[in-house]
């Protein structure tokens, strides 16, 4: 086995144990109803985010459902079709739960736009940015399944690691940093090339929520990289981690970070369009989102509720211009 393979082995051991953690009851349910919706295409149901982290139900859980085939997975062609425009398409649930309400925000992708978005080559960050952080595998359809996704998360990190180590503070090619200082900052370029602000106290709590397996993974992914040549050369330390890349390499890196971040931001935008022609009832989660940022509740009229999109722009825009819908 070379050196790169066994780095490599190691993240698809750590991620095989992680994908297949339990979660709450609700949380798994509503797996099965969202995978339900789109049938006997779905590889599975990734279930990811801020709920995760919190070991909560409550707010918006957040899922992707990758399946074989987009014309298998919805009954009305104009969805498969705009799926594949800029995958995912999202959807807004509600569902009853033993007397309570649990809303997903869901998206769902083909198996090779997945495949695609979490590697080296990817031209945008909106996958193996989110995948590189801890998920669970729910609903998985067998063992083949599972280890397309062990491979493709494994692959995430390995691109979050690969395209935005570059950024840290560099002396003549050598860039010599902390784990807590490279994914806080590669978190704050990531949400910044979405359009997504977040404070930065929010930033921190992402690594301090598993900081170990953060830490475990980048420092494998830089091993794994440096033996593929990606850097010239890797070096742990007692508290800190050292990357060496040419002047050339470095500057190309960050070259290519800047193209990224405008090319994602500009189909952020597309996908913000998308989203009005397939979230399904959208009204509920905008309301929901303003109540809980505004702290009061908001009403809409009749009309509103049944044009929303020629009337119920005063309550819209303000919340597209807070980048607050995502």
């Amino acid at each position: 086995m070379s050196p790169s393979d066994a780095y490599l082995d190691s993240i698809r051991e750590r991620l095989a144990g992680e994908l297949r953690e339990s979660v709450r009851p609700a949380v798994a349910w509503l797996a099965g109803e969202i995978a339900a919706r789109h049938g006997v295409t779905v590889l599975g149901v990734l279930f990811y985010g801020s709920c995760l982290r919190k070991e909560t139900d409550e707010g918006i859980l957040d899922y992707w459902v990758v399946v074989d085939d987009y014309r298998s997975a919805y009954t009305r062609p104009i969805h498969a079709w705009i799926n594949r425009v800029a995958p995912p398409n999202v959807f807004f649930l509600e569902r009853e739960f033993e007397g309570r309400t649990l809303r997903t925000k869901y998206g769902v992708i083909s198996r090779r736009a997945f495949e695609r978005g979490t590697s080296l080559t990817a031209w945008h960050p909106y996958v193996w940015a989110r995948f590189a952080q801890p998920a669970r595998l729910l609903t998985c359809r067998d063992d083949d399944a599972r280890r397309f996704f062990e491979e493709s998360i494994g692959q995430a990190i390995i691109t979050f690691v690969g395209r935005l180590v570059c950024h840290l503070p560099s002396r003549g090619g050598l860039l010599r940093f902390s784990f807590p200082a490279f994914w806080q900052e590669a978190f704050r370029r990531t949400y910044d090339s979405e359009r997504r602000p977040e404070a930065e106290e929010s930033i921190r709590s992402l690594y301090l929520a598993d900081e170990e397996r953060y830490d475990a993974v980048a420092a494998a992914a830089l091993h794994h990289l440096t033996a593929l040549g990606h850097f010239e050369a890797a070096s742990e330390h007692p508290r800190s981690f050292s990357v060496t890349l040419s002047p050339r390499r470095l500057s190309g890196l960050r070259l290519r970070w800047k193209l990224m971040r405008s090319y994602s931001r500009l189909l952020g935008l597309e996908r913000l369009l998308k989203t009005a022609f397939t979230f399904g009832d959208w009204v509920p989660y905008v309301l929901w989102k303003l109540e809980r940022h505004s702290g009061r509740k908001i009403e809409l009229t009749p009309r509103q509720r049944e044009h929303p999109l020629l009337f119920a722009w005063p309550i819209i825009l303000p919340l597209l211009l807070r980048r607050n819908l995502r």
